[in-house]
């Protein structure tokens, strides 16, 4: 199995190829199309199979109809996520995108925005 460190050094890989992130819009009658601008990689403190992630994304496009607003390219937004390494059925031992929204520790927290800042994935006002 991939460690968690030959794991952040292929995503580092594959995000520096800068490919289109597309997500549906939350009325599924359109994608947000966002270009992921900076990035950085932690893993949680208490656990070597989930790693933490925090981009900065640029609005790039939009198809279809969105249900709250139009999104133009100004518009830069943060995601915090995670990949964890999975534990039944196809996903077993294999690294793969948090489903859920992200827990946490306390202790790794701070860590984590401060690496952002650290790392210029947070832009300064």
């Amino acid at each position: 199995m991939e460690s968690c460190t030959e794991f952040i050094q292929r995503k580092n890989k594959q995000f520096s190829q800068g490919n289109l992130i597309a997500m549906k819009d939350v009325g599924r009658k359109g994608k947000h199309f966002f270009k992921r601008e900076a990035w950085t990689f932690m893993p949680q403190g208490n656990i070597d199979k989930k790693v933490f992630i925090f981009e900065r994304l640029r609005a790039v496009k939009i198809e279809g109809e969105v249900a709250y607003r139009n999104t133009t390219t100004e518009d830069v937004e943060y995601r915090i996520g995670y990949y964890i390494v999975g534990q039944i059925g196809r996903k077993k031992d294999v690294w793969t995108w948090g489903q859920f929204c992200p827990m946490i520790p306390k202790d790794d927290f701070e860590k984590l925005i401060n690496k952002a800042r650290e790392d210029g994935v947070i832009l300064n006002t």
